[in-house]
């Protein structure tokens, strides 16, 4: 079953309604923001670590090789592992400690119905921006009754984004398609849109994701990694065992984000 949303809001939502509905994207806004963050200071600790981890090494090597009755060479390399070993510190310190926060993802599973969901999904995310962005929302999901045993509150946060990302990266017009599937063992929702990054960064669009968040997402990214904002999408789906993908974006062909986790818990 089919439901196309356009982008004007419902009318027919209590003042109750619309308020709760802001108090959510407002806390999803800051949940996204929170766990970009430790994803930053994730890559940041592992891309630091690694030419630290062959500084040392090299260390080792040259320790073997430099004549033990070298003073200047001994002091030398003395200085290397007492610089590499500050910087551990400092990682283990800021980097490290910053992250405790997130670093465990603590879920609070129970059974949820799913298209209820995707309903309040696609109506927040209307609500606060597509449709001042002119920006149509469609919901394909062919899910009935179907549900998940996992952390609705997470989920819904990952959903969220997955959709509000794909508003924010969409020129006037366009249609956000989140399509939502039951398989046998999992449950899989997929956004389609036709990116134009330029609007990412708009100062004349209406936006809800930080500024350094929507600029950091137009930059190319490297193989296997996401844009930062994504961060949560990524630590919610694995939380849950599953996965989390996002598309290459290339001139005039859809994008697609996607998240798939298992039906039950482990």
């Amino acid at each position: 079953m089919s439901i196309v949303t356009t982008s004007t809001p419902s009318s027919s939502g209590s003042n109750q309604g619309m308020h709760a509905s802001a108090d959510r994207t407002a806390r999803r806004c800051a949940e996204t923001a929170l766990f970009m963050r430790d994803h930053v200071l994730s890559l940041a600790s592992h891309d630091l670590r690694s030419p630290l981890n062959a500084i040392h090494s090299w260390a080792y090597v040259l320790d073997r090789k430099i004549d033990t009755n070298d003073a200047t060479a001994q002091r030398a390399l003395e200085g290397i592992r007492n610089g590499v070993d500050q910087q551990v510190k400092l990682l283990e310190s800021i980097v490290d400690t910053t992250r405790a926060e997130t670093r465990t993802l603590a879920l609070n599973r129970a059974p949820f119905a799913l298209r209820p969901l995707m309903d309040e999904t696609i109506g927040d995310v209307r609500d606060a921006l597509a449709a001042q962005r002119n920006v149509a929302l469609e919901l394909d999901a062919s899910i009935d009754a179907q549900q998940l045993d996992g952390d609705r509150e997470r989920l819904a946060a990952a959903l969220w984004l997955l959709v509000t990302f794909a508003v924010e990266a969409s020129a006037s017009g366009a249609t956000v398609a989140l399509a939502a599937r039951v398989d046998a063992s999992a449950f899989e929702a997929t956004v389609t849109w036709p990116p134009a990054p330029a609007a990412l960064t708009d100062a004349g669009l209406p936006h809800v994701l930080e500024k350094f968040a929507r600029e950091q997402a137009t930059h190319p990214h490297e193989a296997g990694r996401i844009s930062w904002v994504l961060g949560l999408c990524k630590r919610v789906a694995e939380a849950h065992d599953g996965a989390f993908e996002q598309g290459e974006w290339i001139d005039g062909q859809p994008s697609t984000l996607k998240l798939r986790v298992p039906l039950a818990g482990a």
